[in-house]
């Protein structure tokens, strides 16, 4: 038997367990290696495919800021230094004070609006069978360009109440209410036995007498305006007692017929308010039947007979949508009615998603339906309802292409906002491209906090 030394096979397999070691830690080192060089290929593959985003962000966002940051400290011609002019002209111009002043106005009024009845339409189509087409019909205005919709609106707040829809219904609601003058633009020749009187009123230039026929004849007036049921006037028939007469165009189709003289083809004014006056009070009063004929009592014998403005006034025209008053209010509903469709589709989907396990416990636990509206279903939508009011914020500031097509030019400075301010210091014969630029930064400056808390709400929302 052949005996082995005895530190013999310990040192060998120290010395192979040495040697795996050694291996071991290599292959752990190139491993790192590999992963090392993966990770950086995968990073210069990342940045080979930013590059062109990173090149177009640089070149359309962040060098037109920069650009305009510098400009607005500079004179018109762009050679001089004007410090911080350009923006203390922003707030001492007028023009451009009104801008602040109605970006003001759109900031509070356009999106709390424009929320406030999405809000609405969202709950309400929210248990009806047509709801859903009802929502698609909100929201179409959204398919539509400002351009249209501008275009749309200056057709809308028309003055003429023929062309106009919005003074159309307007005038149509007032009539009903308040009868309109029937003969704006009659008056009578000075042949005529009428006269003007103070305020826009007509007189006979005699007193009339009893049984003694009246003629009051006008002229001024579109046969085509004459009332539908006008008839051909009828010569006064005298009555013992009482003053009786005919109101009339007297005009006649074609030509002929003779002045103060009733001809069958003349019509009668139907519904000319006519009065009795002696010493400046009224004592009888009549209108004038189809045929224009009429009658008063014997306490009009002596009097004088007048015509009261009231039968000459112009006709009710509507309210006067795009003037300096109302112009801001009515770009700000043509910017309601596009993008309420926008705030209901997200409230609508947000009211979709709330538990509504909740809502029931609430109505159990006998809450009305406007307690759970406030108390529940408002409280839980108030994240969906801070998207929809910071997304129109941000969109309000920037308003432009509304107020430069529905304005017209004589009311465009006050209808002004920040946007259309930027486009006309910008651009044409008297631009002014410091203080532009110094407009265009001060947008930019409203428009961050605004961004930042949108950012911030949205990592919060994240965390949970």
């Amino acid at each position: 038997m052949v005996r082995g030394r005895p530190g013999a096979s310990g040192g060998a397999g120290a010395r192979r367990s040495a040697r795996g070691g050694a291996g071991s830690g290599g292959g752990a080192r190139g491993a790192k290696g590999a992963r090392r060089g993966v990770t950086g290929t995968r990073g210069l593959l990342a940045a080979a495919f930013l590059l062109p985003a990173l090149v177009l962000l640089g070149a359309l966002v962040v060098y037109p800021i920069g650009y305009s940051v510098r400009r607005s400290f500079l004179d018109r011609a762009g050679t001089g230094f004007a410090g911080l002019d350009n923006y203390v002209e922003i707030f001492t111009d007028d023009t451009i004070l009104t801008a602040v002043r109605n970006n003001a106005v759109w900031l509070v009024a356009a999106p709390a609006l424009a929320t406030a009845l999405g809000l609405v339409f969202a709950v309400l189509t929210e248990r009806v069978r047509w709801g859903t087409a009802f929502k698609l019909v909100v929201f179409m205005p959204m398919a539509i360009s400002m351009l249209a919709a501008g275009i749309i609106f200056r057709l809308v707040y028309e003055q003429d109440p023929e062309r106009g829809v919005a003074n159309a219904v307007w005038v149509g609601v007032h009539d009903t209410f308040t009868e309109s003058a029937g003969y704006p633009k009659a008056r009578p020749l000075p042949v005529h036995p009428l006269e003007a009187a103070d305020g826009g009123a007509y007189v006979t230039k005699e007193p009339v007498r009893a049984g003694t026929p009246a003629l009051l004849p006008l002229v001024g007036v579109a046969p085509a305006a004459m009332p539908g049921d006008a008839r051909p006037a009828r010569p006064p028939v005298p009555e013992p007692g009482a003053v009786t007469g005919t109101a009339w165009l007297d005009f006649t189709r074609g030509g002929g017929g003779t002045p103060n003289t009733v001809d069958a083809r003349e019509p009668g004014l139907k519904g000319l308010r006519i009065e009795a006056v002696k010493d400046g009070r009224v004592v009888a009063a009549a209108t004038a039947a189809a045929d224009g004929s009429f009658s008063l009592p014997a306490a009009a014998d002596g009097a004088l007979l007048r015509l009261p403005e009231a039968n000459f006034r112009e006709p009710y025209n509507g309210v006067d949508w795009l003037g300096p008053t109302l112009v801001t209010p009515a770009v700000i509903g043509s910017y309601v009615w596009m993008w309420a469709g926008f705030a209901m589709v997200l409230i609508g989907a947000g009211l979709a998603a709330l538990p509504r396990e909740l809502l029931e416990a609430a109505r159990v636990d006998g809450a009305g339906e406007w307690q759970v509206f406030r108390r529940v279903t408002v409280p839980l939508l108030a994240p969906v309802l801070a998207v929809v009011l910071v997304t129109l914020m941000i969109n309000v500031l920037k308003i432009f292409d509304l107020v430069f097509i529905i304005a017209p030019g004589s009311v465009q400075d006050d209808a002004n906002v920040l946007a259309l301010q930027l486009y006309r210091s910008s651009f044409g014969t008297d631009a002014h491209l410091g203080v532009g630029s110094a407009i265009s930064v001060l947008l930019l400056l409203l428009v961050i906090p605004v961004m930042f808390f949108n950012i911030r709400r949205i990592r919060r929302e994240s965390r949970r």
